[in-house]
């Protein structure tokens, strides 16, 4: 049977339904007379006849019979699954892709998502962890996690956290035997714990600025490593000087683990934003974005 004939089913079915043609024509928002010559072409086209037609009802023949006990249940089923796709429309569940650099999943995305999930168990959170400018449309995340001066012009972006800005540490042992730098072009003289990231392999720029003069070092080391949490166990080993988020090594600080230093070279950041594409948007990842929105 060709695809366009499967209204026909649906009418044919209406009509066994109803037993009139009348109801049924009322039911389906047709004139009576396009319902019965719809039905005539569907027999014709069959090849056999499905309804015996009286004066005053309607009934299936044993052919009709026979097509409506096989073709109904699956109508039925087409009917019960597109209700149930209108369901989830409005229902707070599915799968949210989310992918970001280490330190923005630890610092903003898991603690805030660690207290929305439970109020919504059908919503389920993946997080993958890339300090590449991941291509979320290509790659099929749902969003991505920036830098607001890093997040494309045609994305929606929402801040996610307050700024924030790097610090440059490492152990009074180390500093024991080698004298604090004063500027970034003293870091030459040091050892330096190195993130090589994933696009075009190039290790992480230290990134400096005082007085409206901003500089890039690429610094020199013993190690390097492509996850923050590796810098920052080597820093207290004492292998060298960190570049890490200052709130990844705040408490170090505070308790003598680790000294800060150049920190008038440290100036922050535009906090971290959630960006994604501009298009209607599921109940679930409408949530998320609420639940990570940033409050002053």
């Amino acid at each position: 049977m060709k695809r366009e004939n499967y209204n026909d089913l649906f009418a044919f079915i209406a009509v066994a339904r109803e037993g009139s043609f009348t109801k049924a024509a009322a039911q389906l928002g047709v004139s009576q007379s396009a319902l019965s010559h719809t039905i005539r072409a569907l027999e014709t086209s069959l090849g056999v006849r499905l309804l015996t037609r009286t004066t005053r009802s309607v009934s299936p023949t044993e052919a009709g019979e026979r097509l409506l006990l096989t073709v109904r249940p699956r109508f039925a089923e087409i009917e019960a699954e597109i209700a149930s796709l209108n369901e989830l429309r409005d229902k707070p569940a599915g799968t949210i892709r989310i992918t970001s650099a280490e330190h923005g999943a630890d610092s903003v995305l898991w603690p805030k998502l660690s207290k929305f999930l439970p109020n919504y168990p059908d919503i389920k959170i993946e997080i993958n962890i890339d300090y590449g400018m991941t291509d979320i449309v290509a790659q099929r995340y749902d969003a991505g996690v920036r830098l607001g001066d890093q997040v494309e012009k045609d994305m929606v972006a929402v801040r996610i956290g307050p700024d924030w800005r790097m610090a440059v540490v490492g152990t009074p042992r180390y500093f024991s035997k080698r004298p604090k730098p004063k500027t970034p072009q003293d870091l030459a003289e040091h050892d330096c714990i190195n993130l090589r990231l994933p696009t075009h392999s190039e290790l992480l720029a230290w990134e400096f600025e005082k007085n409206g003069h901003k500089l890039n070092a690429r610094v020199q080391g013993q190690c390097t490593f492509n996850i923050g949490t590796q810098i920052f166990r080597a820093a207290l080993k004492g292998f060298g000087l960190a570049y890490l988020p200052e709130d990844m090594v705040g408490q170090h600080v505070k308790k003598g683990h680790l000294v800060s230093v150049l920190r008038d070279w440290c100036q922050p950041f535009s906090g971290y934003h959630l960006y994604y594409p501009s298009r209607q948007a599921s109940p679930a990842f409408k949530l998320v974005v609420d639940a990570l929105r940033h409050r002053n």
